[in-house]
């Protein structure tokens, strides 16, 4: 095989440096295991479970991951029995329950579960989601007083909650309860009455890979099974809810917040994408309709298609309308749902498209820079998050971007593999360098004054002092394998899905084509760059490299026709009229015998 002809720590194919000025490594699996592989399974295959440590003894639950096998106890969770008594108390009491939830899709999805669960035991909770531009992110002391006020006696924030000292101090106050089911980092507990998070101090969970909506479900079952033992069910004449039916829920939360796919994470995404298939949620098949998504469903419809209009809602519109869709019971309100979400979606792209513009053109004079950190007045909080992970993808470096109003500013970060803009944040947030700020390794938020922006920049360039290495790392691009325009076909596209999900800590296949000529190569739409790759053989492949135009990977491609290139890419399965293609998304190129 070609791979064996490239040497370890070797340049793939040669490229030290690609279009995009990157060095192409191919990943090194362990040969013995790979070997064992191969005894019962395909050479593809093979490779893909031996580079992820995958051995013939756990290949089977690896390509087809069970709930039954994979489902942790959900006690393993520190705070989950005091969780689970609270909210049984109150059910029992008929208690007045409030959910509070974050506006994005992962709390949009929590919030769902907690209403969907609740409601079939006749607990309807008020469903509280903060108005992203009002009140920002996450419970404050003015919402708990709403809350109270409504009569509510129980709180449990879903998504959100861990890092909200002060406004949990005041629903202790209220006396209101507090049940916080969370999963974002914190080093201090809050003052609730229980705290159910896998990153929290003293959690031995080992499950901090979950998302809110993963936590949330692993409460939902530990409920239910505590309601069952009670008799709470018998008693009351009750139809246990069948908790399958809410993983369509989990699967899309587990895609859209990025959150690595391994473990349960791979089933819960394998059983949503069988139940969102089957389109029983009025919600999601609204939504499939306005967007003209038709099934087979994959983690990229989740990702690419539902996720951005879900979030449209709390970004540029109402906040409340994800829970509202992802909740509705009538096709008909659902079908007005999803069209809002479309319209918000279309505002959020035109909004997008403006910021970026201003924020590439202040990022090109960071070039020296280990970081980008841009601002600018009345950018709109709601698309920070987007413009910050397009600036990422574009320079191959954590971007911190943040819009300003009034003198106070709202901004996301995202980073590359080795460098924690969470921990980064929450480093400022605590020296107060910023006034707030929280997130996971790949993605913060964080909120700041004005005066604070050149503070905080020094701030961010000493965290990075040292970080050369880790940049230069997360610079180079990694093949999983080699192939050739006749053998990139259906079969290895299917050969190659039987390792999915793909997503976050399970990244799709990064296939490498050497020596292919560019036989056609055009610009389409207003950004993307459209080729025909010619093997040796004469055969022949689709390819397009999406937002080129303009870049150096475009500018690379359009001026390589005709001439041979090294790409790397990952395949795609499209059925365009009937008739099933395979497509090349480009990731990075070189010219052959660079």
């Amino acid at each position: 095989m070609l791979e064996a002809a490239i040497e370890a720590g070797a340049a793939a194919f040669g490229v030290a440096r690609s279009f995009t000025g990157r060095r192409w490594l191919l990943k090194s699996a362990d040969a013995a295991v790979e070997r064992e592989l191969l005894r019962e399974i395909s050479p593809v295959l093979s490779r893909l479970l031996a580079l992820r440590g995958v051995t013939l003894a756990q290949a089977a639950d690896y390509l087809t991951p069970r709930l039954k096998t994979l489902l942790p106890d959900p006690d393993v969770l520190k705070d989950m029995e005091t969780a689970v008594a609270c909210v049984a108390r109150a059910l029992a009491d008929g208690e007045r329950i409030a959910v509070f939830g974050d506006y994005d899709v992962d709390g949009s999805t929590s919030a769902a579960l907690l209403s969907d669960f609740l409601s079939a035991l006749g607990a309807a909770p008020r469903i509280y989601i903060p108005d992203r531009m009002t009140e920002g992110y996450g419970p404050s002391p003015a919402a708990m007083r709403v809350l109270a006020a409504e009569g509510a006696r129980l709180v449990i924030t879903v998504d959100c909650g861990a890092a909200a000292i002060v406004a949990l101090e005041e629903a202790r106050t209220l006396g209101l309860d507090v049940v916080v089911l969370d999963h974002h980092r914190v080093e201090v507990a809050p003052p609730a009455l229980a705290h159910v998070n896998p990153n929290q101090p003293g959690d031995t969970s080992g499950l901090g890979h979950l998302c809110a909506a993963g936590v949330s479900f692993l409460f939902l079952v530990a409920l239910n099974r505590h309601l069952r033992d009670s008799g709470f069910y018998a008693e009351r004449g009750l139809v246990e809810p069948d908790l399958r039916l809410f993983l369509d829920l989990v699967g899309l939360a587990t895609v859209c917040d990025v959150v690595p796919l391994l473990g349960v994470n791979r089933a819960f995404v394998r059983f949503g994408l069988g139940q969102i298939g089957a389109l029983s949620r009025p919600g999601l098949a609204a939504l499939a309709g306005v967007a003209g998504a038709k099934g087979p469903f994959t983690p990229y419809t989740l990702g690419f298609v539902f996720g951005p209009r879900i979030n449209a809602g709390g970004r540029v519109g109402r906040s409340s309308l994800g829970v509202d869709l992802l909740t509705a019971r009538d096709p008909q309100k659902a079908g007005e749902l999803a069209l809002q979400m479309d319209l918000h979606n279309r505002e959020r792209q035109a909004i997008e498209k403006l910021i970026l513009e201003e924020a590439i053109a202040m990022a090109a004079t960071q070039a020296n820079a280990p970081f980008i950190l841009v601002a600018g007045e009345g950018w709109h909080p709601g698309v920070v998050g987007i413009v910050a992970g397009r600036l990422k993808e574009r320079f191959g470096k954590p971007a911190f971007v943040a819009g300003f109003e009034g003198g106070m500013g709202r901004g996301s970060a995202r980073s590359i593999p080795g460098i924690d803009v969470g921990g980064i944040i929450r480093a400022a947030a605590e020296a107060q360098a910023i006034e707030y700020g929280g997130g996971h390794a790949m993605a913060a938020g964080f909120s700041l004054t004005a005066a604070q922006l050149e503070g905080f920049r020094k701030f961010i360039e000493a965290r990075f002092s040292g970080a050369g290495p880790a940049l230069a790392a997360a610079n180079d691009l990694y093949l999983d394998a080699v192939s050739s325009p006749a053998g990139a076909n259906i079969a290895l596209v299917q050969e190659i899905a039987q390792a999915g999900p793909y997503g976050a800590g399970n990244p799709e296949p990064l296939l490498g084509l050497p020596n292919v000529r560019v036989a056609f190569a055009d610009v389409v739409g207003k950004a993307h760059v459209k080729l025909r790759l010619a093997g040796g053989d004469g055969s022949v492949l689709d390819a397009i490299a999406f937002r080129a135009v303009g870049t150096a990977l475009g500018d690379g491609l359009l001026g390589s026709r005709g001439a041979q290139v090294h790409v790397a890419g990952r395949l795609r399965q499209d059925d365009w009229n009937g008739r099933i293609r395979v497509q090349l998304e480009i990731e990075d190129a070189a010219a052959a015998g660079a």
